[in-house]
């Protein structure tokens, strides 16, 4: 299934029905009055999070979500029926904005969760709602209102503890398919991982956490560049930042710099989460590359495949997402 995290969608919600004008005309009745329904409530647009669904795909081939219209109200104080209402479902990290303004509507997080993202139209009152003391015969009634009708744009972030944030062939999928049972692709060039990954890595025999391995940046990704702006918006969720440099670097410690400045660029909010440095690759070098890092962050030599240094790794990781 391709991953999907961003689509725009309309959404109308369905209209009230109209409130009725009758008068009761049965027979040993006298004086039977007024006896107009009210119209039933138009359906609403309802987002509701599934756990089971991983991406948007199935929301961007249907792009026009309309509930159906309240019925109207009948004579025998027989209320319209209310339209029914529509379900979307969408995966857990689901941000919903209107596009007209940029509101933030919801932040879908937890399984079930859900919001109206457009209400249905109230029905109409009936002329029986309108009869008072000195009113005994009314001929008033309401139409229907109209729903709510929007542009919505749903961008789905995903939930995870720990990012990895490397540039291209920095070993993000490697690592992640020797610490979890996620398949990442993994080859040799540049961008082999397009969308995020997600893997779930166990530390001891009773805890357990999420990695995302998002895909590789390139300088000048907070400005979108290699598609950065789509790739970075992901660690915005991780409670911990795992930067990762190649020990083949000619400078891993300016490799650091360069990482550090691109999610500082996109959102200076992400440096006050707890950031861990992974050299990879150090079965392909002897000894320890030098590094001279331009802050005190707490470093982790690994090779994902001897399996060097990663079980430090993971410690360090469950400890710091408790703390």
């Amino acid at each position: 299934m391709r991953f999907v995290d961003y689509v725009t969608i309309k959404v109308v919600a369905g209209k009230g029905g109209d409130g009725c004008v009758a008068f009761r005309r049965e027979k040993f009745v006298p004086k039977g009055g007024p006896s107009g329904g009210n119209g039933g409530d138009g359906g609403s647009v309802i987002f509701n999070v599934d756990i089971q669904l991983h991406t948007l795909q199935d929301i961007r081939y249907h792009r026009i979500y309309k509930a159906n219209r309240g019925s109207h109200g009948e004579g025998s104080l027989r209320h319209g029926k209310n339209g029914a209402d529509i379900i979307v479902k969408v995966p857990a990290g689901t941000v919903i904005k209107d596009r007209s303004n940029s509101e933030i509507l919801a932040d879908l997080q937890n399984d079930g969760e859900s919001i109206i993202g457009a209400r249905g139209g109230w029905g109409g009152r009936g002329n029986a709602m309108f009869v008072s003391a000195t009113h005994q015969a009314p001929r008033e009634f309401d139409y229907g209102k109209a729903g709510q009708e929007r542009e919505l744009e749903l961008e789905l972030k995903v939930l995870a503890d720990v990012g990895l944030v490397g540039f291209p062939n920095a070993g993000k999928s490697t690592l992640l398919s020797r610490v979890s049972r996620a398949k990442p692709k993994i080859a040799d060039y540049p961008f082999t991982t397009l969308t995020p990954n997600l893997g779930i890595v166990k530390s001891g025999d009773y805890t357990s956490f999420v990695m995302a391995d998002i895909p590789g940046l390139i300088e000048g990704a907070h400005e979108g560049k290699g598609l950065g702006t789509q790739f970075l918006k992901h660690v915005e969720r991780c409670s911990v930042l795992l930067f990762l440099v190649d020990a083949n670097d000619e400078e891993p410690s300016e490799s650091y710099r360069l990482l550090f400045e691109e999610v500082k660029k996109f959102s200076p909010d992400l440096l006050k989460r707890k950031r861990l440095l992974a050299v990879t690759k150090m079965d392909s070098i002897a000894g320890v590359p030098k590094m001279s890092t331009f802050e005190p962050i707490d470093l982790f030599p690994i090779s994902s495949v001897s399996g060097e240094g990663i079980e430090n790794l993971i410690k360090a990781l469950a400890l710091s997402i408790r703390e």
